[in-house]
């Protein structure tokens, strides 16, 4: 893929997955023309200058602005050429509780980001989903489920215009803004580590591999695509007892919305999956390109009938010792049992 020039946009840019695209661009060798932070914190963007200054990575710009806001978004993306579309409400509880400022940022933002895609040059767009869009019960998965059906369904109204849209969906990003990890990290020093349910599992994925998957769907899909990680999962308890062995683990139940296991591919979704090796895909009901000539491509395999991804029946788990590797690796080089 030829990066040489281009111009990228990714929307909610200051978060955890965002900033970690930006270095992971910034350290190759890629001769980008721009690289476009597009987000509404100012504050984030301010800090988040002072780790990429323009002064020595003369391609990166910083753009305040809402996904909510179509005309904003539309001028942002002038010229862009690829757009990874990052910006969501995603904590649970505040999502149960401020259900229609969730709305309009995970579906009426998604909703804009296409429009503004089709509506300018921009080549390829990816947007980033979550384990809880599969199957939801709560607001925010089902928001994200049907921004995931916006995106796919996107490239049936793309005409003849040279654009592509797919979606990228993963389990829980080791040490993004507001996941468990980073909470029992602060919660170690008070001796005590609140525990939802012992029987909770979740799946994890290291920030750089999220990094990796965008990646590879910006390089190699073909239109409607939803690539799912193969990744391991983790106990909560296994969690709570790598960073804190010595602390009390008081049950508090599961909180609105939250799910015991998490889900990335249904029974359902088994019918239109197939294995790539290092991903999963599901593929689109409805395309345009050859299914033939993409399992040939690809060398992708269907999964059988029935078939389900799921972190509480997954067959690779991370264990107390690699649980505190990761975290020291991926998470706080300072952190200590």
């Amino acid at each position: 893929m030829d990066w040489d020039n281009k111009n990228i946009l990714i929307t909610g840019g200051t978060g955890s997955l965002g900033t970690a695209i930006t270095r992971h661009l910034l350290g190759k060798n890629y001769r980008l023309n721009k690289l476009i932070i597009f987000s509404r914190d100012e504050q984030k963007q301010y800090q988040m200058a002072l780790k990429f200054p323009v002064t020595k990575h003369k391609q990166m710009r910083f753009f305040i602005g809402d996904v909510r806001d179509y005309e904003r978004l539309k001028r942002a993306f002038q010229h862009v050429d690829y757009v990874i579309h990052a910006a969501a409400m995603k904590h649970v509880p505040i999502a149960e509780y401020n259900p229609d400022e969730c709305v309009k940022t995970n579906i009426g933002g998604a909703d804009n980001v296409i429009k503004a895609a089709l509506e300018t040059d921009v080549r390829k767009v990816v947007a980033l989903s979550t384990d809880k869009a599969c199957a939801p019960i709560n607001l925010y998965g089902a928001t994200k489920l049907t921004s995931d059906k916006l995106f796919i369904a996107a490239n049936n109204i793309k005409g003849k215009k040279p654009i592509v849209f797919s979606v990228v969906r993963y389990g829980n990003v080791m040490g993004s803004n507001g996941s468990v990890i980073p909470f029992f990290l602060k919660k170690k020093h008070d001796g005590v580590l609140p525990i939802t349910d012992p029987n909770m599992t979740r799946f994890n994925i290291p920030l750089i591999e999220g990094v990796e998957m965008i990646m590879h769907a910006l390089e190699n899909a073909w239109g409607g695509e939803l690539f799912v990680p193969k990744i391991p999962s983790y106990k909560i308890m296994d969690v709570a007892e790598a960073i804190g062995p010595d602390c009390e683990k008081p049950v508090i139940g599961i909180r609105p919305g939250e799910k015991l296991h998490e889900e990335m591919i249904t029974t359902s979704d088994s019918f239109y999956t197939y294995d790539l090796g290092k991903y999963y895909v599901i593929i689109p009901a409805t395309h345009d390109w050859d299914l033939d000539e993409f399992i040939s491509n690809f060398n992708a395999e269907k999964v059988p009938h029935g078939f389900q991804y799921n972190s509480g029946q997954n067959t690779e788990w991370e264990t107390i010792d690699s649980l505190r590797r990761l975290i020291k690796e991926h998470v706080d080089d300072t952190f200590t049992v």
